[in-house]
């Protein structure tokens, strides 16, 4: 296999050529041109036939956003974002994933980041992940409204309560889409908190709370050091720091700690699927879905080993955009179903439902 080649897209001549130097440090890469903006983009994508876009979100003439929506529609390829660090960024970012955007990367600094080489094994390792992707489960759905609010019908019949439950889930690139197919679909009355890692800058976790919550039966917001979990929630880690469940005489809390990095991440999901293993008195369901690495796969033999009677889904390689994380989860010879991505939501129901019974 030949090196990646890749088109280097911002407005800054200096992020440009900063961005263009980090890729070429790579013995597996090679930047075969730059563009200024959208449009530039366009033409130098048909002279160059890159294999892969970094592409800036602020940019005159044409944006980030309308380029990535061109370039999806007429030369789909891996297109990674640079967003700036910012709330308007972040909520930029996630539209630029629903268009089609494979993954993003934060510019430490703003829209001009002087310290960008900070980012430098970032920026070097999702390009090269970037390559392994589905791209075609990134592609605009033009079914989108499928994975909106259920409908009522889906909800009015009231899930039995059973006993005590919580459903931890833990997923990485392309976690976001993921993560709004399954959340989105629940129905709110579900008598279980559902606690996520994705792994995500800190910023970018609250904009995907806020996203997801629009969108969801549940309510969905980012989780406080402290926080009661309730059913019918559903926690999201926030960047930058692990996120664990612990059991009180008055029910289970979040706590949220900026710890070292564990299994490469922080948030972890192998942290907080750890912390689930120890709780004593609840029903405990674990989701692995799409992700490079096996963050996860640790948490999941520690829940098995303690709780014989949890249950664990992977998402099938058929829907995963990298199948590494659910693959590392099957390995473990700990899981109960693998299930593709639209069934999800439906299996977990299931399971609580027959908790019920």
């Amino acid at each position: 296999m030949g090196k990646i080649k890749v088109l280097v897209v911002d407005d800054s001549a200096f992020m440009r050529k900063m961005i263009s130097n980090i890729l070429e440090k790579h013995e597996k890469i090679i930047v075969v041109g730059t563009a200024r903006d959208g449009l530039d983009a366009l033409k130098k994508i048909d002279q160059l036939e890159p294999d892969l876009v970094t592409l800036d979100i602020e940019m005159p003439k044409m944006d980030g956003l309308t380029a990535l929506r061109k370039i999806m529609q007429d030369k789909p390829r891996p297109v990674i974002m640079l967003s700036s660090f910012s709330q308007e960024g972040a909520s930029k970012t996630f539209e630029a994933m629903e268009l089609g955007a494979v993954d993003f990367i934060s510019k430490p600094s703003g829209p001009i980041s002087l310290d960008i080489e900070e980012a430098e094994s970032e920026i070097v390792n999702k390009v090269l992940q970037a390559m392994n992707v589905k791209l075609d489960l990134f592609k605009e759905s033009e079914n989108r409204e499928t994975y909106s609010k259920i409908p009522d019908e889906r909800i009015k019949s009231n899930l039995e309560k059973p006993g005590q439950s919580i459903i931890g889930i833990g997923t990485s690139t392309g976690g976001p889409r993921a993560l709004q197919q399954v959340i989105a679909r629940l129905p709110e009355n579900i008598p279980a908190p559902i606690v996520i890692v994705q792994h995500m800058p800190r910023g970018f976790t609250d904009s995907l709370a806020k996203r997801l919550d629009q969108l969801s039966h549940v309510r969905v917001c980012e989780v406080k050091d402290g926080e009661p979990l309730k059913n019918g929630v559903a926690y999201i880690a926030p960047g930058g720091f692990q996120f664990r469940v612990i059991e009180t005489e008055e029910g289970l809390k979040a706590s949220v700690r900026k710890e070292e990095y564990q299994s490469g991440h922080q948030p972890s999901v192998d942290v907080l699927f750890k912390s689930l293993a120890n709780l004593s008195h609840y029903h405990l369901i674990g989701v692995i879905m799409t992700g490079m690495g096996s963050d996860g796969a640790k948490g999941i033999k520690e829940i098995k080993q303690k709780n014989e009677d949890a249950i664990i889904i992977a998402e099938s390689e058929k829907t995963s955009v990298i199948y590494g994380m659910p693959k590392e989860a099957v390995k473990t010879g700990q899981v109960n179903f693998i299930v593709d991505l639209p069934e999800i939501s439906d299996c977990l129901v299931n399971q609580l439902k027959l908790r019920g019974e």
